[in-house]
């Protein structure tokens, strides 16, 4: 189908129809009032329809710790930092930032998983909307993707493990009917997941949203349906068409995408302000991640704080501090931590800042003596601990060899 026969095809659908059509149609909805009640209204496209819900809660609606409305304060936070992040919105209008999530009837993301719940929200200056575009039966997905697309942004989606699950289910379906639908184009990305995952993998047991809005955020979900539920209770829909076996499932999703406003705050605050943060496992994490990032001014900041605490966190944020003054060729603050290592750290910590200064001295400063005494010291401790460095002992026993054949040249 032509671009030209697309257009012409959905101005016949979007003209306005006959008062006495558009009755007809709406008496052949089951339960239209039902959904009305729901605050859901028919979208009619290609000869059938699904529905759309709508929901407007207020900027001072609270969902866990956060106000909906504070997504402006970090929006605002963004635009004047000079760092540069994954998840920065610099550039952006707070309203482009599209919370998605989706409710499907599996976990796949091939051809037999349907999508029959697209659920986003956008944070506007006054209020905060909420839309479900639900998919009354299977033969109606061209309509529900049309009313679909012609309001996401593709480029500022928010999502939760959407890159790897719901993003790609969407192109799937969208494969299968794309002649009748918009082109569908690349996107850009903020997935909440990784983040998550990133910052808290060490601290919490699960970063299943569930356990995140539990745990970080606040929420606390009252009489709500357990997400492997909602296949079932579709296919129930199915059979009965009444909305209220839909209730449960669209309660889940709502509160889905307005944890995905507060979560995307709370990361938010967390990068922009990570000398705030109190726990010394996220905050490494932190620092880890802007390491990871090349923010080293950043990342330098927050390990030394890491670095003062009395924590086991500490000697992970030294030794990471190292590497980076190695790499800027600050090898009198490298040796410092190295030799405070050696003296009084444990295990792996002591091996590895006798490598390092073996290393250094071997190379850099030329003093095989000198290097010779700590390859030496991690060789011992190597055996006698075990393997605990990036170096086994043959590795170490060849440097030990190299530094005598030096020595005794």
């Amino acid at each position: 189908m032509s671009i030209k026969q697309k257009l012409a095809r959905l101005k016949g659908h979007i003209s306005t129809q006959p008062s006495v059509k558009r009755q007809q149609e709406e008496n052949a909805i089951p339960y239209l009032e039902q959904w009305r009640a729901w605050n859901a209204e028919p979208f009619y496209f290609d000869g059938d329809y699904c529905l759309v819900r709508e929901v407007v809660y207020s900027l001072d609606d609270y969902h866990g710790n956060y106000r909906l409305g504070d997504l402006h304060d970090v929006h605002r936070l963004w635009q004047t930092t000079p760092l540069s992040h994954p998840l920065s919105s610099k550039g952006h209008e707070v309203s482009d930032l599209f919370f998605f999530d989706t409710e499907t009837t599996g976990l796949g993301s091939g051809t037999g998983n349907t999508i029959f719940l697209l659920g986003h929200a956008r944070v506007y200056d006054d209020r905060v909307i909420v839309r479900q575009h639900i998919l009354p039966h299977p033969g109606a997905e061209i309509a529900l993707y049309q009313s679909f697309l012609s309001e996401v942004d593709y480029t500022t989606l928010v999502t939760y493990n959407g890159k790897a699950f719901d993003w790609p289910v969407v192109q799937t379906r969208h494969t299968l009917i794309r002649d009748a639908l918009p082109h569908l184009p690349s996107f850009g990305h903020f997935d909440l997941y990784h983040a998550s995952r990133r910052i808290w993998k060490q601290r919490l047991s699960s970063v299943r949203l569930a356990y995140v809005e539990k745990e970080i955020l606040g929420v606390e979900r009252k009489e709500d349906i357990p997400g492997f539920l909602a296949p079932m209770m579709y296919f129930e829909f199915l059979s009965t068409k009444h909305p209220e076996t839909l209730v449960g499932v669209l309660k889940h999703n709502e509160m889905d995408v307005l944890s995905l406003i507060v979560l995307y705050i709370h990361l938010s605050k967390q990068i922009l302000q990570a000398e705030e943060i109190d726990h010394a496992t996220e905050k490494l994490e932190m620092a880890r991640w802007f390491d990871t990032l090349g923010e080293v001014t950043e990342a330098k900041k927050v390990y030394e704080q890491v670095a003062e605490s009395s924590r086991h966190e500490a000697m992970q944020a030294k030794w990471n501090l190292s590497l980076i003054y190695k790499k800027e060729k600050n090898y009198s603050k490298a040796i410092a931590i190295w030799e405070e290592l050696f003296l009084t750290g444990q295990g792996r910590w002591k091996i590895e800042a006798a490598i390092e200064l073996a290393k250094l001295y071997e190379h850099r400063f030329r003093d095989p003596k000198k290097a010779y005494h700590y390859a030496e010291e991690a060789y011992r401790l190597q055996k006698t601990l075990g393997r605990l460095s990036g170096q086994s002992v043959e590795e170490i026993k060849k440097r030990l060899d190299r530094l005598m054949r030096k020595i005794t040249q």
